[in-house]
């Protein structure tokens, strides 16, 4: 494991752009100062910014350099998977909260790619992939649909789909009071939180991020509203809703605790996309799981549980 080190420089040049630059001052490869730039580990100034960024005489550069840990290693395990379709390019999988999408140090096995390899062995096979197969993630306690390539030219063709924005990804979510008016879209741009770097926040040189919504029911002090992503970054639900002082209910670090919800009410109920291989469009949809159609009645204007939110 490496340790995590900050590198501070003052530019003397000019005109040269901020990648360039990073990576011939501090031997880091292209690909990792981009990556660390786009993370909002690299700020100018006391300010995200972005990779074409050109340098000016005086600039402040603060590179921070996080901790990498060895990626565990990829093992089959025999689990529960409930697969809403397959063929012979990729898998949807209904995935439970509570399980993560891939190994990472915190969680090395019982993740969601383990239980695929049980499934599919040669997903293993896919050359160039780190994380073989992955098109997309869902966080650990988010719910829903997910889908998975079985080879390396569908995964490329599905992640062409997400950048295009061709991809349907629907959420139900439950957030604190009611967002005005009942449909509206969020753009505002995420990035990593300036002096917390293990959360997201929307800042003036993040990524730009849009969340479209609509209010569908009100409850006692909160509202069921279907959230429509256009890009995928980092919690982006749970950050917009947040930022729009709506957030979300059950999310211990963006919103609001829930007395009778262990994780935040997000499902990923529908999920729409071309088959790689014949181009037609295909939808899927998920119903909410048991915890959260309780956590709703729970929350209905009419519920006469003591235990409900207030």
């Amino acid at each position: 494991m490496s340790t995590a080190r900050t590198i501070i420089l003052t530019a003397r040049e000019t005109g040269e752009r901020l990648d360039r630059y990073v990576a011939r001052l501090t031997g880091l490869s292209r690909s990792q100062v981009h990556n660390l730039i786009e993370q909002g580990h690299i700020l100018i100034n006391g300010k995200p910014s972005k990779p074409s960024y050109i340098s000016s005489n005086g600039d402040q550069i603060v590179v921070h350099v996080p901790a990498v840990e060895p990626s565990p290693a990829l093992i089959p395990e025999a689990m529960p998977l409930h697969i809403v379709y397959e063929d012979e390019d990729l898998l949807v999988v209904d995935k439970p909260a509570g399980i993560a999408v891939y190994p990472a140090p915190g969680h090395p096995s019982r993740t969601l790619m383990n239980a695929i390899m049980a499934h599919y062995p040669e997903i293993t096979s896919i050359e160039g992939s780190v994380r073989p197969g992955i098109v997309h993630r869902l966080d650990k306690n988010t719910s829903g649909l997910i889908v998975v390539a079985k080879n390396r030219s569908a995964q490329m063709e599905l992640m062409a789909q997400i950048k295009q924005r061709a991809v349907v990804k629907k959420y139900l979510v439950v957030v604190r009071g009611r967002p005005e008016p009942d449909e509206a879209t969020i753009e505002a741009r995420i990035g990593r939180h300036p002096r917390d770097r293990k959360r997201m926040a929307v800042v003036q040189n993040g990524r730009e991020s849009h969340t479209d919504y609509r209010v569908l029911r009100p409850l006692n002090g909160f509202s069921l509203v279907e959230a429509t992503l256009h890009t995928g970054r980092t919690h982006q639900i749970r950050v917009h809703f947040a930022h729009i002082g709506h957030p979300v209910a059950g999310d211990a670090v963006y919103g609001v605790r829930l007395p009778f919800l262990e994780r935040q009410f997000l499902h990923a109920h529908v999920l729409g996309f071309r088959l790689p291989r014949t181009g037609q469009d295909v939808q899927f949809t998920s119903n909410l799981p048991p915890d959260l159609r309780q956590a709703l009645e729970l929350l209905a204007p009419d519920s006469t549980n003591p235990g409900r939110a207030r």
